[in-house]
């Protein structure tokens, strides 16, 4: 038994690791290309649409977990951009990395994929347009950040390798946990526990693991192997994804940062929105 978990970690490691790198490479030479200038202007122009989609963009090329997604959002906040297009930044930049997307379409299937990205996306853009339309812009505190390059970060193929170390050298050690885990659940959790545990129609389950999903502080990168192994086992899709995107998209750690820019109203809200994100999204893929 133990060999035999010994065996699906280093098989799940080293299938993730060589996906990680592969991708992360290959998103660091086509960062070379994006005008991150033009995209701000973007994000600050009076077509909402365009801003918002821009905002989901910004969030989808630049590969932050959900603590250091914070620096930028202030930085934006300083830069008088529309409070709902940050917002949107800030909701959907945890949850959608190109790196850990594609991950999940070769592991768990392009269908899935797709769903979450347009969910995640969705829901980041109408929660960030309704915060602005009830007025929680005055609950951002007056934060002044320093050490951040206001100008941006500019990326060159010759440096493309160089970032591609920097990310793994984050990621890698949350890629191991996830294996290890999602090896440890196939080798010694029955599998006919988890199916009649988690496997059943009970709707609840969905709510349950948006919730349980933010103090577990589970990167998505540590998610995808232990989502995976759950499925395999028989755990409801619905509840895996519920879990998912709680946990990256407003872990304990983030909402502890958030509290040193936005006051207590925001800050409550912020959580309940991803958890109401979470379930939602649970729903959708618990129907399909």
């Amino acid at each position: 038994m133990i060999v035999q978990t010994l065996k699906d970690f280093l098989f799940i490691a080293l299938e993730l690791t060589i996906l990680f790198i592969g991708i992360s490479f290959l998103i660091s030479l086509l960062q070379c290309f994006i005008p991150f200038e033009k995209l701000e202007k973007k994000l600050a122009g009076k077509n909402k649409i365009i801003a918002a989609f821009g905002a989901v963009l910004f969030a989808f090329i630049t590969p932050f977990c959900s603590c250091s997604t914070i620096p930028v959002v202030v930085n934006m906040l300083k830069r008088k951009l529309p409070f709902g297009i940050v917002m949107i930044f800030l909701f959907s930049s945890p949850v959608l990395d190109p790196t850990i997307i594609t991950i999940m379409g070769v592991i768990l299937g392009w269908k899935v994929a797709i769903i979450y990205t347009v969910v995640t996306t969705f829901f980041s853009i109408v929660i960030g347009f309704a915060l602005e339309a009830f007025g929680f812009e005055k609950y951002v505190k007056n934060v002044i950040m320093s050490g951040y390059d206001e100008k941006g970060k500019r990326f060159n193929i010759k440096e493309a390798f160089k970032d591609t170390v920097s990310l793994i050298k984050s990621v890698f050690p949350y890629l191991l946990i996830g294996a290890a885990i999602g090896s440890i659940i196939n080798g010694l959790v029955p599998t006919e526990w988890i199916s009649n545990t988690f496997g059943s129609d009970h709707w609840w389950l969905i709510p349950l693991a948006a919730v349980l999903g933010i103090p577990l502080y589970i990167r998505l990168s540590s998610m995808i192997p232990i989502s995976q192994i759950l499925i395999l086992k028989g755990m409801a899709l619905g509840p895996v994804m519920a879990m998912m995107i709680s946990s990256a998209g407003a872990s304990l750690p983030e909402v502890i940062l958030l509290k040193s820019i936005f006051k207590q109203q925001l800050v409550i809200t912020f959580v309940i929105a991803v958890i109401t994100m979470s379930t939602f999204a649970g729903f959708i893929f618990y129907l399909i």
